[in-house]
């Protein structure tokens, strides 16, 4: 089976837990189809670069998926039909990233650097 990342996009006035219920629905449709979630991360609400449908910010989710194509295409078809989901994207890697992903590395960053200058 295939490695990918499938991140999407949704909208800001969703409440944290229907941001939840959408990766579970997206975990659901992989292991329906004989595929599995390996990890699932909530980035959270960020801003966006430039606006999409009416929207400055957006909760961005990542799922790692061990998956035949078929189960991708899947996904993607009911991410597509979806109107909570603003954008999405799924690439293929040759293995999942151990530990924390880079964007949750950052936060924690951010977190640490923000609780520095306080300390001042």
């Amino acid at each position: 089976m295939a490695l990918y990342e499938h991140v999407f996009l949704a909208r800001q006035d969703l409440s944290q837990a229907q941001v939840d219920a959408l990766a579970a629905t997206a975990t659901e449709i992989v292991e329906a189809n004989n595929g599995k979630v390996t990890k699932t991360e909530t980035w959270g609400l960020k801003s966006l670069a430039y606006k999409i449908d009416r929207n400055r910010k957006a909760h961005f989710v990542m799922l790692n998926i061990d998956a035949p194509g078929t189960v991708v295409e899947e996904l993607e078809r009911q991410t597509r039909i979806n109107e909570d989901i603003i954008r999405y994207m799924t690439i293929r890697v040759d293995e999942h990233e151990e530990g924390p992903s880079v964007m949750m590395r950052k936060n924690e960053r951010d977190r640490k650097r923000r609780g520095d200058k306080g300390d001042d």
